[in-house]
């Protein structure tokens, strides 16, 4: 039996952050099956002073609470939190997301001996208003054809809520530095299954995630860092033609959802065309080729 760490990295949202920490705190097994609770406050300007006082009134639940020294992001946040842990195996879960099941630190171990070959599994994410399935949390594109299924083989997970063997982690490397936020999953992803491990989703492990089901539109800049970086991972690990598929549908993509930013197109642009100048391509091997394939992974854009 693998102890877990659950790994959290927090940014002003402390209300959100309070309601998990008690969620926690209320799980069956939390003290046998918990090693730590590793809460990172990534340089937040609202105060957790509510949040450190349970703590402090809760010294029976394994929680660390860390101030960042300063906003290191999402991929450099999640590695300076891993860091603080010990336990060979470690959840990342949002700070404002809730387990549903009270025995889920059960069913996190059932998963494991169920799944062996799995170095992630991923959870199924709920609305925690309306208890639908979070289409952007789900870990495949072919979500209406699979969003019944009980679990499959996938080729990436969402950072909300995330199971990653702590051997599996260190076999691949941590999250990419260079990326401050998104598609760092991505990143992982290939270089776990490079590794040898599968990705794994299961619908037993349940979380509830407090983001709208209107969903969060990100910022230009946000938009832009998600394309550059989407289109770096294309030119890191997938077949040459990949690169420009991506780089090509996600600068349409971006010009729909910036309204027409005219100004992040072309920094944009400048960005991606330096990429096969500044990054070193690490193609993944045969074998992870034939499991993307295998699992539809949507490797186009």
């Amino acid at each position: 039996m693998k102890k877990i760490a659950l790994i959290i990295i927090t940014y002003n949202r402390p209300a959100d952050m309070l309601a998990l920490a008690k969620n926690i705190s209320l799980l069956n097994g939390v003290t046998d099956l918990l090693e730590e609770v590793i809460i990172v406050n990534n340089k937040s300007t609202e105060s957790y002073a509510q949040l450190v006082e349970f703590i402090a009134a809760s010294p029976e639940i394994p929680f660390k609470y860390i101030e960042a020294p300063e906003n290191l992001g999402v991929s450099r946040g999640r590695n300076f939190a891993i860091q603080q842990s010990k336990a060979p195996l470690f959840v990342l879960i949002d700070d404002d997301a809730e387990f549903k099941d009270m025995d889920v630190l059960s069913r996190i171990q059932q998963a494991l001996v169920l799944n062996p070959t799995a170095g992630v599994i991923a959870m199924k994410v709920l609305y925690y208003q309306n208890g639908s399935i979070q289409q952007t949390a789900f870990p495949h594109k072919a979500f209406e054809e699979r969003k019944t299924q009980s679990g499959f083989d996938t080729y990436y997970f969402a950072g909300c809520g995330n199971i990653i063997l702590r051997e599996a982690f260190e076999k691949a490397g941590t999250f990419p530095t260079d990326f401050f936020y998104g598609m760092e999953e991505y990143d992982l992803s290939y270089r776990i299954l490079d590794a040898g491990y599968t990705i794994r989703y299961t619908s037993d492990i349940v979380l509830l995630h407090k983001e709208s089901p209107e969903g969060r539109q990100p910022k230009s800049e946000k938009l832009k860092g998600m394309w550059v970086n989407k289109t770096k991972v294309a030119w890191r690990y997938l077949p040459i033609i990949y690169f420009f598929t991506t780089a090509i549908m996600w600068s349409v993509f971006f010009l729909i959802k910036s309204k027409f930013d005219l100004l992040g197109f072309v920094k944009g642009w400048a960005m991606v065309i330096g990429i096969p100048f500044n990054e070193t391509r690490k193609p993944v091997n045969a074998s992870t080729l034939n499991y993307l394939k295998q699992t539809e992974a949507r490797l186009a854009y």
